[in-house]
C-alpha cells in the first residue's frame, strides 16, 4: 500500500542528513533541505530531486523560505545539540505536526523530551553498541533497547537449553522465564511465518525466538536458552 506523499523538511546534509534525503526522495515524498555549507548544498541540489536552502536553519526566515507552513514533518540531523533544537522549538511555534531530532549527547535527551521533540539518538553510538554487542554476547541475532534496561531480542534456542521440551506455560511455572520476560514470537524452521506463542507452545530446540525481558539479555536471561556467556 502506497503511503501519502508528505512535505518534508531535511535539516543538514552530512552522514545522517544524505541518507535521510535519498530515502525520502526516493519513496516520492517532497523535499526541502537546509544546508548551512554551500558546497554541501550544491552537491545535494545535484545529486536529488529536492529543494535546497543554503543557510542556516535557526532563522525563521530560513524556515519560512522552506516553507516551513507546508510541512508535514521536519526533521533536523546536524551535529550540533543546539542547532537541532533550536530549529526544533521554530518549528514547533508554528506548529509542524512532527518534529524529529538526532541527539548527540544523552545528557540532552530530557530537554528535548521535555518540548516534546521525537527523539533519535546518535545513530553512530547505536551503531557502535550493536557492533560491541555482537562480540560480548555473539548468541543474540538482533536487539532493541526499550528505555533504560528493557530489550528485545531474538535468540536460537540450544540443544542443551533449560528450557528445551518445555511448553511455555511450564517453563513460566518454573521460573525459567522470569516475571518480566515475555516470549512474543518463535520462528521453527519447518514453518514458514513465525509462530504466535501460547502457553501450551512446546520449545524445540533451534527454535529462534523473540524474547522481551524487563532486565535486558543479561547472562542470567540468556543462560535459559542454553548460550552460557561471559559478558566481560
Amino acid at each position: 500500500m502506497n503511503t501519502a506523499s508528505m512535505y518534508i523538511i531535511i535539516v543538514g546534509a552530512g552522514q545522517i542528513g544524505t541518507p535521510l534525503i535519498d530515502l525520502a526522495t526516493s519513496t516520492g515524498h517532497e523535499v526541502v533541505v537546509i544546508e548551512q555549507n554551500t558546497a554541501r548544498a550544491d552537491e545535494i541540489a545535484d545529486s536529488y530531486d529536492a529543494l535546497v536552502v543554503n543557510a542556516d536553519a535557526t532563522t525563521m526566515s530560513t524556515l519560512e523560505d522552506a516553507n516551513i507552513d507546508r510541512a508535514d514533518a521536519l526533521i533536523t540531523t546536524t551535529d550540533v545539540d543546539a542547532t537541532n533544537v533550536m530549529v526544533c522549538l521554530l518549528a514547533k511555534r508554528v506548529g509542524v505536526p512532527s518534529v524529529v531530532s538526532v541527539v548527540h549527547d544523552p545528557d540532552h535527551m530530557d530537554l528535548f523530551e521535555e518540548i516534546g521533540i521525537n527523539i533519535m539518538e546518535n545513530p553512530q553510538r547505536l551503531i557502535a553498541e550493536h557492533l560491541f554487542r555482537s562480540v560480548v554476547r555473539p548468541s543474540i541475532v538482533d536487539y532493541m533497547k526499550i528505555g533504560e534496561q528493557a530489550e528485545v531480542f531474538e535468540i536460537t534456542i540450544d540443544e542443551d537449553a533449560p528450557i528445551v521440551g518445555k511448553t511455555i506455560q511450564e517453563a513460566a511455572s518454573e521460573r525459567l522465564l522470569k516475571p518480566d520476560m515475555l516470549i512474543v514470537a518463535v520462528d521453527r524452521s519447518e514453518t514458514d511465518e513465525p509462530i504466535t506463542p501460547k502457553g501450551d507452545l512446546r520449545l524445540e530446540p533451534g527454535d529462534l525466538v523473540t524474547v522481551y525481558s524487563g532486565s535486558g539479555a543479561t547472562p542470567e536471561v540468556t543462560d535459559v536458552f542454553g548460550h552460557y556467556e561471559n559478558p566481560e
